[in-house]
């Protein structure tokens, strides 16, 4: 199958563009996520796409919105994309890489919870020994699991870097009742997860969740939802302690624009096909591992 770099739905109407979704408006209360193949390393998209990623991404989340469904209500509505685009090549577009989902009012917050101490966390802690305010134990080592799973969330960031806040201030910016209902369902979500990818061989490093709230003011589970993309994937028996493991995501691409004399800002180079296909096949992985699925 072609990778879908961008999508053009001329039926519906375009209402957003992230770095990887596309967005479209259906009937009023509704819209569309179409996950595209784009992919963005240290915040910058770059222009080449990996074949698979998005129906990788749309699958595995899939999955856990129906596995975790007793958890939190989430915003799908069970519409097939394909109903609400027309032609044969929208419906190309959409299909296996898009959802229909309910319009909410997305909270500015994104909910983090580490299990281990590994990236920007592993940072803070060397600094202060805390990750966003929460003390924790002295003497912890690079990706070493934590005694309990933190929670640790951070504002969204319309471009750059999200920044790391204390549940307090989270609280403050979504009210204190919202505040705890995230803070207590995202800790079950990760708590669950892990449970299940531990027996599939994948420890679930971390993970950051999205939620909105509904018209009676109830907090549901939106965006997609422990991927590679949302989440730090470790094979089991490449873990060891004192050291970053290899993780199933953009890790091969990550590591060659680190080998190049790139400043990080747009224009992204090029990537050699082999980054491409390893990176694409990383992806395809992590979904047969956890959800035991390949991709027709």
């Amino acid at each position: 199958m072609m990778a879908l770099y961008e999508s053009n739905l001329t039926s519906l109407k375009r209402i957003g563009k992230g770095k990887v979704r596309d967005i479209y408006a259906v009937d009023g209360d509704k819209m569309m996520i179409l996950v595209s193949d784009r992919l963005s390393a240290f915040d910058v998209i770059l222009p080449d796409p990996i074949p698979d990623k998005g129906r990788v991404l749309t699958e595995l989340a899939n999955f856990w919105f129906s596995k975790l469904g007793h958890v939190v209500a989430n915003h799908l509505t069970g519409i097939d994309p394909e109903s609400v685009v027309k032609g044969d090549d929208e419906k190309a577009q959409v299909r296996g890489r898009a959802i229909v989902v309910k319009k909410l009012k997305p909270l500015p917050v994104e909910a983090v919870v580490r299990g281990y101490i590994i990236g920007s966390g592993w940072k803070d802690y060397q600094a202060t020994g805390a990750v966003c305010g929460i003390q924790l134990p002295k003497g912890l080592k690079q990706a070493q699991k934590l005694p309990e799973p933190i929670f640790t969330p951070a504002t969204k960031a319309e471009s750059g870097h999200d920044e790391n806040i204390s549940f307090e201030r989270m609280c403050e910016i979504v009210g204190k009742d919202v505040g705890q209902k995230v803070k207590d369902i995202s800790i079950r979500l990760y708590r669950e997860a892990s449970d299940f990818a531990a027996t599939r061989g994948i420890i679930i490093a971390d993970t950051k969740f999205e939620f909105g709230l509904n018209e009676r003011n109830e907090v549901v589970l939106i965006d997609e939802v422990l991927t590679a993309d949302s989440s730090r994937f470790w094979p089991a028996d490449q873990y060891r302690v004192g050291i970053s493991p290899p993780s199933y995501d953009k890790q091969f691409v990550r590591d060659y624009l680190e080998t190049l004399d790139w400043d990080k800002t747009p224009p992204a180079p090029r990537l050699p096909a082999e980054v491409i296909a390893r990176t694409s096949a990383k992806y395809r992985e992590a979904l047969e591992k956890i959800a035991g699925k390949k991709l027709a």
